[in-house]
């Protein structure tokens, strides 16, 4: 049987499918002799074949099969290959084979898979016994430079690179990088991808060793440090962040992409005070991803090295204070930290000629077609400087509902739906990810059942949105339908238009009054429904779409601190910003996050700490909304009257790790109840300082926190709406102290408080996102930048300190997903610390979420998890999510009990004979016809 994709000869005679898309010449392939041949996608069409017909024969029905079979495949593989490509556009053969297993996996084609794999390690060992006694390649091999030079290799002067990078670092080894390094070049290999065989030879050992990945980063950093010294023109060796800092300005403003106004700075000042040992903070995931995404590049080459960054933020944001150097090293050192870190919009486009760097944007769209396609443009400005968008369409009159105008009738709201979801993707937020928006539509709405449907993939295309979120926007009263097992009548907005800006018991008792109208003939499109049957409906698509979530109008709107100038109509993309809008106000939210892992330890809390970050990190985010680049006035009005801003966290459950807590415990639960009303409490104080020193925000009078109201206090006002509250109350702080401060000096922003997702500033810090729980021990994680070999650092060293970490116990963690609770040899302990995210009831992330959005003014992005999930067990979820008060909710994260998808991994063997095998990042909703939402969906800007 031969099935080597080095050996497959494209003139055999055998029935081959032929390749589905072209070849890629610019690609090429590095075979085990060292030589370098063009890319063919056909001879990877040719293996799989052979494999096929070796294990299921050659009949005519087989053939038919094999061909539509081994085309998908190769398909797969090749987008893998160009996905894990990074820069280079060199494959080792082995990294292809790797795919090949891969892809034969995740089919579930196991026995052609054991084939392979079988096939691999005899030939394999054929070939070490014949180069038993072989010169090595690497001797003579050429590096070309820059300038097209070709320069001997200079293996010693590698090694020493490599030593320099494991140098203070536990448990690393410099010896098998230079080993899978050198096996990558070939003669004649570019400077470029030189640099990159060393990083990626770094990056394979990271599933035994969680510190080669700050050997990874501080290879990609020697990369980018060329790449910086160059484009400034400090072209000595090792030139000094002292030196290369101003320069870096002059670049900058040279090429237009820094503001002009920082070459005003004392570049000298900040230069000297820039950290170049912080450098080594960085693992390789985020380092790459600031890389990528983040580091200002011109024509392709990145100049801006990670302390520049900081700063260069910094002085973004510091550009309107009076000493504005003291405040920009303020600013750095916290970032730089990262015991705090500014959103992505922030980190974007601080300091450049454009300063959008607000985060989330909410509107609400009118029931006009001049307002409507109004609201379409403002989404496209909006998105195309990094904006995030939730608009409420619960305004828009629905299908068949009569146009005046022309005297036709609607054809509702989902046709403008698709306009949108089209225009989000046209206009992909500058060329850095795609461009995001979220769609609330109120349960009464006459399209709601269509609202539903959305995102579907059957149906007619024309009314389905397949790139846009969506979330509905549920109020009480249809939750006690739900309860009661009651009827529920749906509405066109235009009969009834009153009922978009009522919540609580004025909204009811509307709602029922429009009942009774539809009853006696007064309004002409309704519909009534089984509340329950509409419920039951919303969850099943919400498990085989993800779409739409859940989130609750009236705790948001009851609790909100703004109700005395406005409504909230929806959330955000992500569901953690509740703001009012209106055709005159679109709802802006500045947010940041503190990484809570930096804060604690073994002890608890450290509260001195917390509370300098907090005060530095409040007054950064209040800068964002007086320097910000706003596309559109309504959000300048709506940011400058109000100044809301967003704190939240990250490193949760790095910080239960520290604690010793398992998140599914009633410490955890406490923990989420200290540390939110600690970073509460410090920051609701840093706004009311704020106010002392600058003014309180202009429509500060008549607010909740004018009347002594705190977001702690409001929990009363919503136990009193609902007659009841099941939720905790206890508190530990001086809040009457604080409350009387707020009354007397008042508040600089009218919100301060959403927990976001964090996903890619997580990331940057090397820390978990945002509240989550830990998906898993040991996965691979796929993003923009790549995919990523993720271990939990903490599990590692318990590991290690027990005597448990070993190449048994990593093959063990590939083998069971990345959970423990099925190795035997792990005390149960560990087991309980080191529960992932399904191995734990979701009932535990409510109640710890509940005990947080008691002192949290907007709301919090929560993704719930469930294994092999069904229709009784979400309903419990949900319905505990709203008897606790909740605002919102966000993904729901689904796994049947026996999908698994893996890859392949080098250096230790699984239990599939001989497979190695990682856990990759599994769907987060499983449905019948095989599409899913994906947890980490590398073009999902709530993902990144």
């Amino acid at each position: 049987m031969s099935l080597s994709i080095q050996e497959a000869r494209p003139n055999q005679s055998i029935s081959m499918p032929e390749p589905t898309a072209p070849a890629v010449p610019a690609y090429r392939i590095i075979r085990r002799n060292g030589t370098v041949t063009p890319f063919d996608q056909g001879k990877i069409a040719m293996a799989l074949t052979k494999a096929f017909l070796a294990v299921e024969g050659s009949s005519a029905a087989a053939s038919r099969r094999i061909h539509e079979t081994v085309a998908n495949l190769t398909d797969q593989i090749v987008q893998a290959l160009m996905r894990r490509a990074d820069t280079g556009r060199t494959f080792h053969i082995e990294d292809v084979q790797d795919q090949v297993e891969l892809a034969l996996m995740r089919a579930e084609h196991q026995k052609v898979a054991r084939a392979y794999v079988l096939y691999r390690e005899e030939r394999a060992r054929e070939r070490r016994l014949e180069k038993v006694n072989a010169p090595s390649p690497v001797s003579a091999l050429n590096v070309r430079q820059a300038d097209g030079a070709l320069v001997p290799l200079d293996r010693e002067a590698l090694r020493r690179g490599i030593e320099a990078a494991c140098e203070g670092l536990s448990d690393v080894d410099a010896e098998p990088i230079v080993q899978e390094a050198c096996r990558n070049l070939y003669d004649g290999i570019d400077i470029e991808e030189f640099a990159l065989a060393q990083i990626m030879a770094a990056r394979t050992l990271i599933e035994k060793e969680p510190n080669y990945s700050f050997v990874s980063a501080r290879l990609l950093l020697g990369k980018l440090k060329r790449e910086a010294h160059a484009f400034t023109g400090l072209a000595h060796e090792t030139p000094s962040y002292a030196e290369y800092f101003p320069a870096f300005i002059k670049s900058g403003i040279t090429v237009e992409l820094l503001d002009p106004e920082l070459a005003r700075f004392d570049l000298n000042r900040l230069a000297q005070a820039l950290r170049p040992e912080r450098d080594n903070l960085f693992q390789f995931l985020g380092l790459q991803t600031l890389y990528d995404r983040y580091f200002l590049h011109h024509d392709g080459a990145r100049f801006e090295l990670p302390q520049a960054f900081f700063m260069r933020v910094a002085m973004g944001l510091a550009i309107r204070e009076v000493d504005r150097e003291a405040r920009a090293i303020e600013f750095y050192e916290l970032l730089s930290s990262f015991d705090f870190m500014c959103s992505t919009p922030t980190l974007f486009n601080a300091g450049t000629p454009r300063p959008q760097l607000s985060s989330c944007f909410l509107t609400s769209v009118p029931d006009d077609l001049d307002a409507i396609f109004k609201s379409i443009k403002d989404n496209a400005l909006l998105s195309k400087y990094a904006g995030g968008l939730g608009n409420s369409w619960t305004r828009v009159r629905g299908l068949g509902a009569h146009i005046k105008g022309t005297n036709g009738k609607s054809q509702g709201v989902v046709p403008f739906l698709k306009v949108a979801n089209d225009t989000a993707i046209a206009v992909n937020q500058g060329g850095k990810r795609k461009g995001a928006v979220c769609a609330y539509l109120e349960t009464w709405h006459i399209d709601i059942e269509e609202f539903l449907d959305l995102r579907k993939n059957t149906g007619d295309d024309r009314r389905r949105t397949h790139d846009m979120n969506t979330a509905n926007w549920v109020p009480d009263l249809f939750m006690q339908r739900v309860a009661d097992d009651a009827d529920w009548t749906l509405f066109s907005p235009d009969e009834v238009p009153q009922l978009h800006d009522l919540y609580g018991s004025v909204f009811a008792q509307a709602y029922r009054a429009a009942e009774e109208r539809a009853a006696r003939g007064e309004i002409k499109v309704w519909k009534r429904v089984r509340a329950v049957e509409l419920w039951r409906r919303m969850l099943t698509m919400l498990f085989e779409t993800g779409h739409p979530w859940i989130t609750f109008k009236d705790p948001c709107n009851i609790r909100s601190p703004q109700g005395h100038v406005g409504v909230v109509h929806s959330s955000n993309l992500c569901t953690e910003i509740t703001l009012n809008t209106s055709d005159d106000e679109v709802a802006v939210c500045n947010l940041g996050s503190i990484n809570l892992a930096n804060h604690v330890t073994r002890h608890g809390l450290d509260h001195a700490r917390l509370a300098r970050t907090v005060k530095t990190a409040v007054r950064m985010l209040d800068n964002v909304v007086d320097v910000n680049f706003y596309t559109i006035p309504e959000a300048r009005r709506s940011n400058l009257r109000h100044r809301p801003v967003g704190l939240g966290l990250m490193g949760y459950q790095d910080a239960l790790h520290t604690l010793r807590l398992p998140v599914a415990s009633e410490g955890a639960v406490a923990f989420a109840d200290e540390s939110m009303e600690a970073i509460s409490f410090h920051t609701i104080s840093a706004s009311c300082d704020l106010a002392a020193e600058r003014g309180r925000y202009a429509t500060f009078d008549g607010s909740l926190w004018s009347r002594g109201i705190l977001p702690f206090d409001s929990i009363e006002l919503l136990a009193e709406a609902r007659g009841k509250l099941d939720l905790d109350r206890s508190s530990t702080l001086d809040w009457s102290a604080l409350r009387e401060r707020v009354k007397q000096i008042g508040m600089r922003n009218s919100n301060v408080l959403a927990i976001a997702p964090t996903a890619t500033i997580s990331n940057i810090c090397g820390v978990s996102q945002s509240i989550e729980p830990s998906f898993r021990n040991l996965y691979v994680k796929a993003n923009m930048s790549g995919d990523f070999t993720v271990v939990i650092p903490a599990l590692v060293h318990d590991l290690k300190e027990r005597g448990l970490w070993d190449e048994v116990m990593i093959s063990d963690l590939k083998y069971f997903d990345g959970s423990l609770s099925q190795i035997d040899r792990i005390p149960d302990d560990l087991k309980a610390l080191y529960a992932t995210a399904f191995e734990i009831d979701s009932s535990w992330l409510i109640e710890a979420a509940a005990r947080r959005q008691k002192w949290i003014d907007q709301a919090q992005s929560l993704n719930l998890y469930i294994t092999s999930p069904n229709g009784k067990k979400l309903d419990a979820m949900y319905r505990l999510a709203w008897q606790r008060g909740l605002k919102t909710t966000y993904y729901l994260r689904a796994t049947s009990a026996t999908h698994v998808e893996k890859s392949t991994l080098k250096g230790t063997d699984g239990k599939l004979n001989a497979v190695q095998v990682a856990p990759i990042m599994v769907p987060a909703s499983i449905v019948p016809d095989g599409k899913s939402c994906s947890i980490d969906d590398p073009t999902c800007e709530a993902c990144q």
